[in-house]
């Protein structure tokens, strides 16, 4: 499957090869400083991560013209299962941030066999970012 090998065991070994990727799709409000979607945009930008966002900058992770390897949905969960199932491109894991889960979201992702974690980036970002491991 095109989704990639990342296998989640625990959330710290998650998020140590989360941040070990190079390349993040930020699914949320990216351009409003008060949300978590551009916190998190801004903390991958400011340790050299490669940052696509998607919600109000690009409306679909297949407008992004590179390869991506994490999606990190920090948006409602509605939106962010629509989004997931239009989704062509390849990636390795999604990254569902507190308040973006669904039951719905969470078992399309189960049924299709889609890697996920239930985390946070900014937690990854304090802990693992590039240049602190």
């Amino acid at each position: 499957m095109a989704f990639g090998q990342i296998i989640c065991y625990n959330l710290i070994m998650e998020l140590k090869e989360i941040m070990e990727q190079g390349s993040f799709a930020v699914a949320g409000d990216t351009l409003n400083e008060e949300k978590y979607a551009f916190k998190i945009k801004q903390g991958l930008l400011e340790h050299g991560y490669t940052v696509y966002a998607v919600g109000k900058e690009l409306s679909s992770f297949n407008d992004i013209p590179d390869e991506i390897d994490i999606i990190d949905l920090c948006i409602n969960p509605v939106k962010g299962i629509a989004l997931i199932k239009d989704c062509k491109k390849p990636f390795k894991c999604i990254v569902i941030q507190p308040g973006a889960e669904s039951e719905e979201l969470l078992s399309y992702l189960d049924e299709n066999n889609i890697p996920y974690i239930q985390g946070c980036l900014l937690v990854g970002l304090s802990v693992y970012a590039k240049g602190k491991h």
